[in-house]
């Protein structure tokens, strides 16, 4: 196993922090190694691993909802679920795959 010796230092908020560091935490990561773990992926996709982008809207979560917002969510993917408007799992991350792999 490599010796780590580097050192990686960065401002961030510090409740960005605690709150990464907790997610880590209950996966049994620790920061260090999250962060050994994302400069992995840097590397093997050759760029960030993930694309960024501004979201054309921010998901609500149940708490930002009223109890009429979330009924016209629920009833709008059902419907969707009913009408086949979606596509198989498989196929969505096939054409994910293909659409990032160089």
């Amino acid at each position: 196993m490599a010796v780590k010796s580097s050192n990686v230092m960065a401002r961030v908020e510090p409740e960005i922090k605690e709150e990464a560091e907790a997610i880590l935490s209950q996966l049994g990561i620790s920061a260090s190694n999250g962060i050994n773990m994302f400069y992995r992926q840097i590397i093997l996709w050759r760029g960030l691993p993930f694309r960024p982008s501004i979201p054309s809207s921010k998901p609500a979560s149940l708490d930002e909802m009223t109890k009429e917002e979330f009924d016209t969510k629920m009833t709008r993917s059902l419907k969707q679920a009913e009408n086949s408007e979606g596509i198989p799992a498989d196929e969505f991350f096939t054409s994910l795959k293909e659409e990032i792999l160089p």
